[in-house]
């Protein structure tokens, strides 16, 4: 298993390379050219700005079972496609059976926004939210890496 992370906008990117450490376990990091990203033993691609470039960098390069770590849930569907694992910055496995519903949240809330609504955007992220978000990646390691962890 490999962890893919989405890192344009992610708030995640360091919890996720420490604790991959412990583990062992191989780390990819996909951002464009807005961003740069220094971590021992973290291959980083960059790739040209341009809309959802990041993305499909990442698409293209998912195997089986590899940890796709994103707050995009049409990265997280095309990454389902490609028999991915994906877990989202505040802890949420996504999954088959929950997937559509974030999409059509989405798509909803697309529309109100060209409508001319203005929605409530997300609040300060929180210690508690990296709490759970740390839980969860250790739970899906410790699921695929067993007790290979060094302590």
């Amino acid at each position: 298993m490999r962890i893919l992370i989405d890192a344009d906008g992610c708030p995640v990117t360091g919890i996720a390379t420490e604790i991959a450490k412990e583990y062992h376990a191989e780390v990819i990091i996909f951002c464009d050219t807005s961003h740069i990203f220094d971590y021992d033993n973290v291959k980083v691609i960059t790739v040209g700005k341009g809309a959802d470039s990041a993305d499909f960098a990442l698409v293209n390069n998912i195997k089986e079972n590899d940890l796709v770590i994103t707050q995009d849930y049409g990265l997280s569907a095309m990454a389902l496609s490609k028999k991915g694992i994906v877990l989202n910055q505040n802890g949420l496995i996504i999954n088959d059976m929950n997937i559509d519903t974030l999409l059509a949240t989405r798509h909803i809330s697309k529309k109100a926004r060209m409508s001319g609504k203005h929605l409530k955007g997300p609040a300060k992220r929180t210690q508690q939210q990296n709490i759970i978000f740390e839980k969860a990646l250790r739970g899906i390691l410790d699921e695929n890496f067993n007790s290979t962890r060094q302590l």
